[in-house]
């Protein structure tokens, strides 16, 4: 791909990979410009991703990007938190978060997946205000869904491999697969919509 091809791909969106019942929805930061330009999530090489989700038991192989509806057969789905694509992270704004926030939201009450996993607890802080949040489950919901912060599985996230990420994931699969609290228990801990 030419870099002429890269750079005009900046600003596109990618579509979702999306069905209802969902055990997972993973939600990256936001495209990069080589996933908007072939259509792929998470297409850079140097992504981690893909190999994670395999070495964590998610899929039974490694997928390819260009694989990735192949995701909702295992019932799994890949959104962002903003849509709009560019070269690094650092050129979204905060109110880009915030405002992907609230999209994510009415997306996950309109889906219902059983977790939303955000791939970047930075991101996860920004586009819902949980400051403090830490990689891990989130005493938030949104309806009936649970969420998960998870490591960035970009390859300029050096301070987890691909085996302590894949641990992190694999811990997430094990809650997705155990019978958890009923939708009922969970709805009376859900903030108001207008709070995101």
């Amino acid at each position: 791909m030419t870099p002429e091809e890269l750079n005009a791909a900046r600003d596109r969106v990618l579509p979702d990979v999306v069905a209802g019942g969902l055990r997972v929805l993973f939600c990256g930061i936001n495209p990069g410009l080589l996933s908007a330009a072939t259509g792929h999530h998470f297409a850079r090489p140097g992504n981690r991703f893909w190999p994670v989700l395999h070495l964590s038991g998610f899929t039974p192989r490694r997928l390819a990007p260009a694989e990735q509806e192949e995701l909702l057969t295992y019932r799994l789905g890949i959104t962002n938190v903003v849509a709009r694509a560019t070269a690094r992270a650092d050129e979204l704004s905060a109110e880009e978060f915030r405002e992907g926030g609230r999209i994510l939201t009415a997306k996950v009450e309109l889906l219902r997946p059983q977790w939303l996993a955000v791939v970047g607890v930075t991101a996860y802080r920004t586009a819902f205000g949980e400051k403090k949040a830490q990689i891990g489950p989130q005493e938030r919901t949104i309806g009936s869904t649970r969420i998960w912060a998870l490591p960035n599985p970009s390859g300029l996230n050096a301070h987890w491999t691909a085996d302590t990420m894949a641990q992190e994931y694999a811990r997430l699969r094990e809650a997705a697969e155990s019978p958890g609290p009923s939708s009922q228990q969970l709805d009376g801990q859900m903030p108001d919509a207008e709070a995101f």
